[in-house]
């Protein structure tokens, strides 16, 4: 009596929903056996596609076969045995060496003859051919979805699914866009940014903190910007759009700019890789020491900083971490801005670009022309595709170039419909990231914030005599550390008074005019504001 091995497979990712579950064809097949008085010695049972070779059950299932264990076959149809050509050419070459004698379906005939075998190979190559059509007509609906703008698969992070849609989760939405914020700034790695989620308690679904690696393919993706990329080729995105093509463009400098790979320190130096020696040239390296105090019968650790003279010889002492935390906060205060004070610019700035919004009309007429012509070339590039002048890869390359362009000009076009000014919001990031590094600098116990900060507002940090000093960024912070210098060459405390004068103080009414504000931060307007409209 030949023995039987029962087969049962269900794939979850299969659209024909109808196949019997696992529990049913087991049901099935042991009410086949009794009917046609078949042995079977065993079921194995697995949950997984047939598209593709390499199931480890159905091996499982020939090895014993090959081996005497069995003789023959129980399964509800043949596609559950293959749907590919590999796997069905093994069960029909088996039957051709006799190894395999028999195999029984409830639901379709097979005899052990040349006509059985040919009847059996156009049952595998039918269900490889509904594979192949399958698959083609999912990448034709999931072309046509993104044709109407409509993403076909899982919602990113900072979206969700919601009745097909996709919806901006309320919940991590706005992380998301302060995680652009900050990372464009260029002085936050992957790793500060996956700590600000955390800090926030934003984690994925399973609820465990983002990878890395996830961390960078967010600040890559123009998803977030209102456009979608699939297969390598871009289309316009029907979901609401996160941050601007002009933030993501400034957050893709600075991935260029990101090292791959993110160093773990066996202990972290907040301000390692921040500085250099002022004589030599050569990095400053961090050593920690711990010192024993037998009266007090406790440990104390120390941190100091010194040149590694790694480029020859250097005479520079080791400085303490206090003393170098000390003076990174004198040097980010000095282009930092307190809250009332950045309170006040702010409210000037939406004045001033509320003014100027009566008069931006051009400027978006001009915008929405030059829309209009990107439009026409679009259009011109699928005639020539399809007139099959231009290849493929021509045509995916310009389209990816023409369909950022149109994001680009609809979100200048937006951003002045409702600020008015192109350069009001970048100007309320810089007097946002000037207050945040008046309240870092202020701060106890910030060393790792401090060191972020630092990267922010300047660059080409030097230490020598112990000594520390920097070059403030332009565009802002340079004209914000020059006013506060000037301040400071007065011999007067420097405070919001200089900036604002008295708020409290009802004699010093130059606050209220539009002249003194003009006056108070013609350096700032200098240095920002013609900088903004240019770009």
């Amino acid at each position: 009596m030949i023995k039987y091995i029962a087969y049962c497979r269900k794939s979850t990712d299969e659209p024909d929903r109808q196949i019997l579950s696992i529990e049913a064809q087991v049901a099935e097949l042991e009410e086949f056996a009794v009917k046609e008085n078949l042995k079977i010695v065993s079921f194995i049972t697995e949950s997984r596609t047939a598209k593709e070779p390499g199931r480890q059950k159905f091996a499982e299932v020939l090895e014993k076969i090959e081996n005497g264990g069995a003789a023959g076959i129980i399964s509800w149809h043949p596609d559950r045995l293959a749907r590919n050509s590999v796997d069905g050419g093994k069960i029909i070459y088996l039957l051709d060496t006799g190894k395999l004698l028999d195999l029984k379906f409830p639901s379709f005939w097979f005899e052990n003859t040349p006509q059985g075998k040919f009847m059996l190979g156009m049952a595998f190559n039918q269900s490889k051919y509904y594979v192949d059509n399958l698959s083609e007509n999912v990448k034709r609906g999931n072309r046509q979805k993104l044709r109407r703008g409509e993403w076909p698969n899982q919602a990113q992070f900072g979206y969700l699914n919601i009745n097909k849609k996709i919806e901006v989760d309320k919940k991590r939405a706005k992380y998301v866009q302060k995680a652009f914020q900050l990372f464009a700034t260029g002085g936050y790695g992957y790793a500060d940014i996956r700590k600000f989620f955390n800090q926030n308690k934003i984690f994925n679904k399973s609820g465990h903190e983002l990878h890395l690696d996830k961390v960078k393919r967010i600040f890559t993706d123009p998803f977030y910007y209102g456009v979608m990329k699939f297969c390598g080729e871009l289309y316009e995105g029907s979901h609401p759009p996160l941050i601007s093509k002009k933030l993501f463009d400034k957050c893709q400098e600075v991935v260029k700019l990101k090292s791959r790979k993110v160093k773990n320190n066996k202990h972290l130096f907040d301000f390692l890789g921040l500085v250099k020696c002022g004589e030599c040239g050569g990095a400053i390296t961090a050593e920690k020491h711990t010192k024993y105090y037998k009266r007090t019968n406790r440990k104390v650790e120390y941190i100091y900083y010194r040149c590694s003279k790694k480029m020859g010889e250097c005479s520079q002492k080791y400085i303490d971490k206090t003393e170098i935390e000390k003076q990174l906060k004198e040097i980010i205060l000095r282009a930092s801005l307190p809250p009332h004070t950045a309170k006040k610019f702010l409210e000037w700035a939406n004045r001033d670009a509320k003014q100027e919004k009566e008069k931006s009309a051009g400027i978006v007429s001009t915008y929405q022309f030059q829309l209009k012509e990107t439009e026409e070339k679009t259009d011109r590039l699928l005639e020539g595709y399809l007139d099959k002048i231009i290849s493929p890869e021509d045509y995916q390359k310009k389209k990816n170039e023409l369909v950022e362009t149109k994001s680009l000009l609809n979100s200048k076009i937006t951003e002045i419909s409702q600020n008015g000014v192109e350069w009001l919001e970048p100007f309320q990031e810089f007097i946002n990231s000037a207050l945040s590094a008046h309240k870092i600098a202020r701060a106890k116990n910030s060393c790792h914030d401090l060191s972020i900060m630092a990267k922010t507002v300047g660059s080409n940090f030097f230490l020598k005599d112990r000594r520390l000093s920097a070059s403030f960024k332009k565009g802002g912070f340079d004209a914000l550390s020059a006013e506060a210098g000037a301040e400071s060459a007065t011999s007067r405390p420097l405070s919001s008074s200089y900036w604002l004068g008295d708020l409290d103080s009802n004699q010093d009414k130059r606050i209220q005019s539009p002249l003194y504000y003009r006056y108070t931060i013609s350096q700032m307007t200098t240095y920002i504001v013609p900088n903004l409209r240019q770009k």
